[in-house]
């Protein structure tokens, strides 16, 4: 791929990462969540809202951790992507998973920029995966569970 094709194509990358195109971008849709809210559940859902972003966080570490090392043992799939169903988070807690989320996410944009790496070649410890798969994958996922904070604040008559 040419220089100037692969700037292009990690720019659009970049702005599928961080920011909202045709929906409400996941920091929006976690800005200014009442503390009370973070643990309540909605009656015949199963998640809460904290969980949900922690399940965010879970899945994107995961994709990061596996993009950057050969090694990386994925959580056992479905329990190690989520937390336990009795797990709660205080305002701090959701502060840190907030954060972890934008680190890996800007972990994953800096591989995406190193222009050593090729966006379209299997990754070599993979079954075919590659960078732009990848970056679609975090992409995607974040936009469903973005949907289900929406859904859950609205339930929570917390969004307008």
């Amino acid at each position: 791929m040419d220089p100037t094709t692969r700037q292009r194509l990690v720019y659009e990358l970049q702005e599928l990462l961080t920011k909202g195109n045709a929906h409400v971008p996941f920091e929006d849709a976690c800005t200014d969540v009442p503390a009370e809210l973070l643990n309540k559940q909605v009656p015949g859902l199963p998640y809460t809202i904290w969980q949900v972003a922690e399940h965010v966080r879970i899945a994107q570490w995961d994709i990061v951790e596996f993009c950057l090392h050969a090694h990386h043992e994925s959580p056992k799939w479905p329990e190690g992507y989520w937390p336990a169903p009795h797990e709660s988070a205080s305002s701090a807690r959701w502060q840190a998973t907030l954060a972890h989320i934008r680190q890996d996410r800007t972990r994953f944009l800096a591989l995406l920029n190193d222009e050593t790496q090729d966006l379209l070649a299997p990754l070599a410890h993979g079954t075919g995966q590659t960078l732009l798969r990848e970056a679609h994958l975090i992409a995607d996922h974040a936009a469903y569970h973005t949907g289900q904070i929406i859904l859950l604040r609205r339930l929570l008559h917390d969004w307008e």
